[in-house]
């Protein structure tokens, strides 16, 4: 389908430029957590919302990836923006790369938080049955962020993230991603791109944490290394001839 200027809103007014990329389960307000803790003044940042979540919640579309990076290159172009770095959070990610293959000289970086690799992050069993019941059932959703945030959460705060994915994704948008997210690999196209690459593991995400990172994205990036303290460690991952993958 052919892109469009979804809806999104702009914070800041500085020279970097970063397209915001929000997970699964909710639409750009999922960011809202951090937005006080920006340089506004060294960064100018896009939050996007994906066809049929928050305010797209009524766009048309094919629900994929490959759509939402489309999409995504569509809104820098419109805003004038002809280089920047893509943050992508969960399926966020896996747009990202899509981005890289579209619009290579236009990426300078991808921020990967938990970011489902160019592989794609294939379920089985028991566990697709659960993903692919979240489309209509709360408690599949509760389920998989319970699990996905190392089951160290109260039901309160979890009923309020269930109750937010609910209100803020269409139904039939929110299944047509899992499809893609979880069914697509490109990672043989987008491997030895030298675009900068920096991950972020979830210290108790047992599904997208640093081992299941390195696993992953070992296959696109030629390098990659773990730094930090007491558990709670920053994914790196170098690129090719583009050097280390730093996120700017």
């Amino acid at each position: 389908m052919t892109p469009q200027v979804i809806p999104h809103d702009v914070q800041g007014s500085g020279p970097e430029r970063a397209l915001m990329l929000h997970h699964w389960l909710a639409d750009r307000s999922s960011f809202d957590g951090m937005r006080t803790h920006l340089a506004g003044d060294a960064y100018s940042y896009a939050f996007l919302d994906c066809r049929g979540y928050g305010e797209a919640m009524d766009a048309d579309g094919e629900f994929s990836m490959e759509e939402v990076a489309g999409d995504a290159l569509a809104v820098a172009d419109h805003l004038g923006w002809e280089t920047f770095s893509v943050v992508g959070h969960s399926m966020g990610g896996m747009a990202a790369q899509l981005m890289l293959l579209n619009a290579p000289s236009r990426v300078r970086s991808i921020i990967g938080v938990s970011p489902v690799p160019a592989s794609g992050l294939p379920l089985e069993g028991e566990t697709w049955e659960l993903f692919a019941g979240a489309e209509q059932n709360p408690g599949n959703r509760k389920a998989i962020i319970h699990n996905t945030t190392g089951e160290r959460h109260s039901d309160a705060w979890l009923d309020a993230m269930v109750s937010r994915s609910l209100e803020r994704a269409s139904a039939p948008a929110f299944r047509a991603y899992l499809d893609s997210w979880s069914r697509t690999d490109f990672h043989e196209l987008v491997q030895g791109n030298p675009a900068r690459v920096f991950l972020i593991a979830g210290a108790n995400d047992p599904v997208m944490g640093a081992e299941a990172l390195r696993g992953t994205w070992a296959a696109v990036v030629s390098e990659c290394r773990a730094g930090g303290a007491r558990g709670r460690r920053p994914f790196r991952a170098r690129g090719g001839p583009g050097g280390p993958c730093r996120g700017r």
